[in-house]
């Protein structure tokens, strides 16, 4: 490390300028509404406000596969949230997710309507709620549970700190690029010894482990994120790359990867989804 101009860091913190970056016209330090603007509302029990992130993919695929699996009850509308303008700072956004943060899911199938907000929460929500894809035994629902929160523990060191200080930081710095990119590696390794032993995170079952870990994962391995994939040597990572073939090959995902997305080839997108029929100007 050769950077001689080392930051001292003042004694009080003060917000002065933007952080800089492809995502600086979005960041800043306070929470809450900026704007008023209410979400809409579609005619399906489930409302889902969202974008076709990692994150939001998540919660695409989930409900993707419920309906594959015959719960005709997850049928949903999917709204598009525009993080880059600023749409998740909305009044009714903040309303179903204080923290402003997509996705974020409404249940309107009772009387009360029930907020799920942070993905994670929103797939075991709905594996609960339909009885699927999370298993019943306790030694397997536990192995489902500890993957499903050990993406929601690594994944920041995946997106907010190597995607960051290596695509999307105003400046390319040796430091943090290093030692994110040793911590993703790690990762990579974690999930290859895991994959080596069995053939989904959870056990032998596909499970929502698997749907929350492979958008993020497995989309790194198969090159989709960051540009990253030589640098990183996912090659080297056989396991994963199986899982990784055999997980984006389920045709739930396939659809599921398509709902609210904005990049890519236009094919490949379905920027709001309202019935199953929007698919099938689209495949």
């Amino acid at each position: 490390m050769t950077d001689s101009s080392e930051y001292i860091p003042p004694k009080v913190w003060t917000w002065t300028k933007p952080s800089g970056g492809r995502f600086a016209s979005i960041n800043r330090p306070t929470a809450g509404p900026t704007h008023a603007k209410e979400l809409p509302i579609g005619r399906h029990p489930l409302q889902l406000y969202s974008l076709g992130t990692q994150n939001g993919v998540k919660v695409t695929v989930m409900l993707e596969e419920l309906l594959a699996l015959g719960h005709r009850g997850a049928e949903y509308d999917a709204w598009l949230i525009n993080i880059g303008v600023g749409e998740q700072f909305g009044s009714g956004f903040v309303a179903v997710n204080p923290n402003s943060k997509i996705p974020a899911l409404v249940d309107r199938s009772a009387a009360t309507p029930i907020r799920v907000f942070e993905s994670g929460a929103i797939l075991l929500y709905l594996a609960e709620k339909f009885g699927a894809l999370l298993p019943v035994e306790l030694p397997q629902r536990a192995e489902t549970l500890s993957w499903l929160f050990w993406q929601m523990a690594s994944a920041p060191y995946l997106g907010g700190g190597f995607g960051h200080f290596y695509a999307n930081a105003p400046v390319k710095l040796e430091y943090p690029i290093d030692r994110y990119a040793m911590e993703v590696k790690r990762q990579l390794d974690v999930l290859d010894r895991r994959l080596r032993e069995s053939e989904y995170l959870g056990g032998r079952d596909y499970t929502i482990a698997d749907i929350a870990v492979w958008p993020w994962y497995g989309g790194l391995v198969k090159g989709w994120l960051y540009d990253a994939a030589e640098f990183l040597s996912v090659h080297e990572y056989r396991n994963v790359q199986r899982w990784a073939d055999a997980v984006g090959e389920r045709p739930a995902v396939v659809r599921g990867r398509m709902v609210n997305r904005v990049t890519g080839e236009p094919s490949s997108q379905l920027r709001e989804r309202h019935d199953a029929s929007d698919f099938e100007a689209r495949t």
